[in-house]
């Protein structure tokens, strides 16, 4: 589409977590340096939470990347799961899914601890990770819970990341999940991208995506775009590759503002008063003005 009329060698928006294009601002930054340093601390629990497209899932990408092979980290992207189904998934990602075949919950329990045991013993630490974790039953936040509490007299032998929405911090909230809420020692809450940091970050995508150039969005429009995206990353995105194929379409080289506002009224995520809604201004007399 665009690639070679910007002088692009990849699609520099795309809305899948990809951590090439991880930009280390300070809410991300500071997440990362935050659930490291408590990982290496031992921490058993660690949340960090998030409204929708804020970046939740590359952050955890990003993480894994860290780690090392001191490390067995298992990931759940899905954890909408009854508790027998968790036990099993956490099994299976473990590599222990022939051996407890057939098993009930205490046999599996005992599996998956000799199994930690065994990590301990190796000087490797396994690292369980939950992303959109707000759609856990309430039964399967409990066993993980409980999953924690397979421990050596010396350290935790199961460390837990939560990554979720904000109606995580509610759902834990609630009187019967306080132990779990307890113990969640290190919490982070990632922000929106600061409106003065869009122009770096859409800089940071297309130079990574291969542009070699300075300036593909004026500044008029990576403004119009933090303020339309609330700073969102994945709206942010969304408006920035519809804003290129507009500017394409047009045969520019250079994504305007007009280009920007052609990219919010298809977006329905976008917010539409930042092109500039009549509104009534008191005391400026009867009539309105753009604003």
């Amino acid at each position: 589409m665009y690639l070679e009329h910007f002088g692009l060698c990849e699609y520099p928006f795309r809305l899948t977590p990809n951590t090439g294009y991880y930009y280390g601002r300070a809410s991300h930054q500071e997440a990362l340096n935050m659930l490291w340093v408590a990982l290496e601390s031992g921490e058993g629990f660690l949340r960090v939470t998030g409204e929708v497209g804020t970046g939740k899932s590359l952050l955890c990408r990003q993480l894994l990347r860290k780690l090392g092979d001191r490390w067995e980290a298992v990931l759940i992207p899905n954890p909408a799961l009854d508790p027998a189904a968790l036990r099993q998934v956490v099994a299976d990602e473990l590599r222990l899914g022939a051996t407890t075949a057939g098993e009930n919950a205490h046999e599996l329990l005992r599996t998956l601890y000799a199994r930690l045991q065994e990590n301990a013993a190796d000087g490797r630490r396994t690292l369980l990770i939950i992303d959109e974790a707000q759609v856990m039953p309430d039964e399967s936040l409990e066993t993980l819970r409980l999953l924690t509490n397979l421990e050596s007299e010396e350290e935790k032998l199961l460390q837990v990341v939560l990554l979720g929405q904000p109606e995580l911090d509610v759902r834990l909230a609630q009187p019967h999940l306080r132990q779990l809420r307890q113990r969640c020692t290190f919490r982070y809450q990632l922000e929106p991208l600061p409106l003065e940091m869009v122009d770096d970050y859409l800089h940071h995508r297309v130079q990574t995506a291969g542009y070699r150039g300075s300036g593909l969005f004026a500044p008029k429009a990576s403004q119009l775009i933090g303020r339309a995206g609330h700073g969102v990353p994945r709206t942010i995105n969304t408006l920035a590759h519809k804003a290129l194929l507009a500017a394409f379409g047009d045969g520019v080289q250079r994504v305007e503002r007009g280009h920007v506002v052609r990219a919010i009224e298809d977006t329905e995520t976008a917010d539409a008063s930042a092109i500039g809604l009549r509104r009534w201004l008191p005391g400026r007399g009867r009539g309105e003005r753009y604003t």
